[in-house]
């Protein structure tokens, strides 16, 4: 399989405003594979002969009964937005859908015991599990003035969603198959797993034994990324903790003051399906030559978290590549260890004392070592993706907290 890095193809960006603006819902298709093959003796899941995808839902948390779980399936279909329906259809999103409370009621039951059992149809878009109460998602217009949803924005206190217990995984299923996350990008609250099967048998996001509180201590016992954490539901990822003035807006500056001081007098090589770009500090510049020049502006913390800004990735095959590389190896902090990359060895990765310990803790806390924890974590393979060109089968798990 071809590393996402390499790939003209880049990972989705986070639309949505901070303040819940209605968006489209972005495409997990946007990524490229990361499966990690896994084995059971369990009899896969047939097709459907309308071309609907069995989903089976399982509740694994062992705090929550199923009836305190609350299931939505939103996204986009030819441009829609739509979502899944308790007998599986499609509906478009409406405007009328808002109740006398100002909200729509999306919400799918899990059955009262045991598995539950839907069809996913072809569509893009997320599966959101709330615990204990339901998410208030507001249909409004949105700039087309078609209809679209305000999703949960568990990072904004102001949200209507902050004080529920929450969150989501991503895919897009369409004909050339099944692709799908979890995702720690936004935050980390729910422990979530899926399976995919079919041409293979692959598991992806298990949270191991444990690793959910070990996550939020390691936050809690750091001065610096303490503040992210809200109380036992949720952990906040680092750049939207900064833009709610919970993180330092100059917390990486000294490493990133170093890699630009570092390089103006020496090579880094970048290593992507294009080829190899070398480049330096020229001027205010990281200019990189190559199969094509490409330069980027000094980034901000912000630019780093968000992998966005100075280092925002085009789909143009060359400037999208190396930035998504060199967004990974700020992340990781392995720009000066490793004047070659991208890295790919995992004990290299958060060994500087200023670090994304937010990204390492999420990756520490997941059986296979792979997560989410920023928007290029699938650099060199280490998201929790996976893909399947013929799939027979997707069950999300929520695993034991």
């Amino acid at each position: 399989m071809t590393p996402r890095h390499q790939r003209k193809l880049g990972r989705r960006k986070l639309l949505f405003a901070l303040g819940g603006a209605a968006v489209a819902v972005p495409a997990a298709a946007a990524l490229a594979p990361h499966a990690l093959a896994g084995s059971s003796g369990e009899q896969k899941a047939s097709p459907k002969a309308d071309g609907t995808l069995p989903l089976t839902v399982v509740n694994n948390t062992g705090s929550f009964d199923n009836g305190s779980i609350h299931l939505y399936v939103v996204g986009n279909q030819d441009g829609r937005q739509v979502r899944l329906t308790p007998d599986g259809t499609l509906a478009p999103v409406s405007l009328s859908d808002n109740g006398p409370d100002g909200f729509t009621d999306y919400a799918i039951s899990l059955a009262g015991s045991g598995e539950t059992e839907l069809n996913l149809p072809h569509m893009s878009g997320r599966i959101y599990v709330a615990l204990g109460e339901k998410l208030k998602l507001k249909a409004v217009a949105d700039g087309n003035g078609d209809a679209a949803l305000q999703f949960p924005a568990g990072w904004v206190e102001s949200d209507p969603n902050f004080g529920v217990l929450h969150d989501c995984a991503e895919f897009t299923f369409n004909s050339s198959g099944m692709f799908c996350n979890t995702t720690m990008v936004d935050m980390f609250s729910v422990p979530l797993s899926l399976r995919l099967t079919g041409a293979d048998d692959q598991t992806t996001g298990t949270v191991r034994e444990g690793g959910r509180a070990a996550a939020f201590e390691a936050m809690r016992n750091d001065e610096v990324f303490s503040r992210l954490v809200v109380d036992d539901k949720r952990i906040i990822a680092p750049g939207h903790g900064l833009d709610a003035g919970l993180f330092p807006k100059d917390y990486l500056a000294p490493y990133i003051d170093e890699v630009w001081s570092t390089y103006t007098g020496r090579d880094l090589k970048v290593t992507t399906n294009a080829g190899t770009f070398t480049g330096r500090v020229r001027g205010d510049r990281f200019t990189f030559d190559g199969p094509a020049q490409v330069s980027f502006g000094k980034p901000s913390t912000r630019d780093v978290l968000f992998c966005d800004g100075a280092l925002a990735a085009p789909n143009d095959g060359t400037t999208g590549p190396v930035a998504a590389v060199l967004g990974a190896a700020f992340n990781r902090t392995t720009l000066l260890s490793h004047p070659e990359q991208p890295t790919t060895e995992p004990g290299e990765f958060y060994r500087t004392e200023l670090t994304n310990h937010y990204a390492r803790a999420m990756h520490e806390a997941t059986e296979d070592g792979r997560a989410y924890g920023f928007a290029f974590d699938d650099v060199a393979d280490f998201a929790s993706f996976i893909q399947d060109a013929a799939p027979t089968g997707l069950r999300l798990t929520l695993t034991a907290f």
